[in-house]
């Protein structure tokens, strides 16, 4: 790790003061596909993605998919490779499978990818199932996912009752945050009631979560994997004038989720780094524009923590997302 940290900010520097532009004109241009947008999330990665953009000297051509889809994204990549003046693509995938057709599409044409957030295959871009990526920037989402539920563990004992609200399978990051938090429940002795997918639906998630603390007044604690579910969760705790009496951990820091936290509806929020997440991506598109051939396949970008006794610590506002 201190390895990649020393490779990573040696790139920076370079990168930062030596001009620099592409192959078929003045600048190198860069396609950024987030996957969705409006979304928190995405929306403060873009603003990384246009600061290092605005820090290196070259263009970003943005599209944004209007639902979390491969059936969305893929024809927005298509356009992109088809117009012949993109020099490399930073994206997150909307499904470890589906999405690898595009993607190599645009590798064959040519185009570096590098995914954001999410991977396709199995992550592992040195060895694995996908090798053609440059680099999947992101997360240790089992990891997050562990974290999370080890807090309701903490809070709750041996033995207690939660419940996950997720998104659908088949997404890299939240399936393996779902992975972690049940390693988590299985470690420290919880038991997961029930897994809700709410296929990136606040108002879902909401209807499901509901429903399932009427049918189980037993549930103490739950997981929400993503700011939809959260969002979606957190209303309905709320509604049934339950904060405090179920734990809840969420992941993302969006001003919502931030929100229930101050007012108790929530125990833990974690955030993750997207801003970090754009911001390398470009780095690391430029870096092999620039013929460096050390970047590493994997960068981990780490995660802050927030709870009820940091949510109003000034050193940690800059890990609220952007609305």
């Amino acid at each position: 790790m201190a390895k990649k940290l020393v490779l990573l900010l040696t790139v920076m520097l370079v990168l930062s003061v030596v001009p620099f532009a592409g192959a078929q004109g003045d600048s190198y241009t860069i396609a950024f596909v987030p996957g969705v947008n409006p979304d928190p999330f995405y929306i403060t990665m873009s603003a990384g993605v246009n600061q290092a953009a605005s820090d290196l000297g070259v263009t970003i051509i943005q599209q944004d998919p209007e639902r979390f889809d491969v059936t969305v994204s893929a024809p927005i990549i298509q356009a992109l490779v088809a117009r012949g003046d993109i020099d490399a693509l930073v994206t997150a995938p909307n499904d470890r499978a589906q999405s690898i057709p595009v993607l190599e599409e645009a590798h064959n044409a040519g185009i570096p990818v590098i995914t954001v957030d999410t991977f396709i295959g199995d992550g592992n871009y040195a060895d694995g199932e996908v090798t053609f990526p440059l680099s999947y920037i992101g997360s240790d989402n089992v990891e997050g996912g562990y974290i999370a539920c080890s807090a309701l563990a903490d809070a709750l004992g041996a033995g207690a009752k939660i419940y996950i609200q997720n998104v659908r399978p088949g997404i890299s990051t939240t399936d393996q945050r779902e992975e972690g938090c049940k390693q988590a429940a299985e470690d420290r002795g919880l038991e997961v009631v029930r897994v809700d997918y709410n296929d990136n639906s606040a108002d879902t998630a909401q209807q499901q979560t509901a429903a399932v603390l009427q049918a189980n007044p037993d549930i103490t604690g739950m997981f929400a994997t993503n700011t939809f579910g959260a969002l979606g969760a957190g209303a309905a705790i709320e509604n049934a004038g339950l904060a405090g009496a179920v734990q809840v951990a969420l992941f993302d820091a969006s001003e919502e989720n931030i929100g229930y936290l101050r007012d108790g509806t929530v125990s833990i929020v974690i955030a993750q780094k997207p801003a970090d997440m754009g911001y390398l991506g470009v780095i690391t598109a430029i870096a092999n524009a620039r013929g460096v051939t050390s970047m590493p396949k994997r960068i981990p970008t780490g995660y802050a923590v927030f709870t009820a006794d940091n949510v109003d610590d000034p050193a940690m506002a800059r890990f609220i997302y952007t609305s």
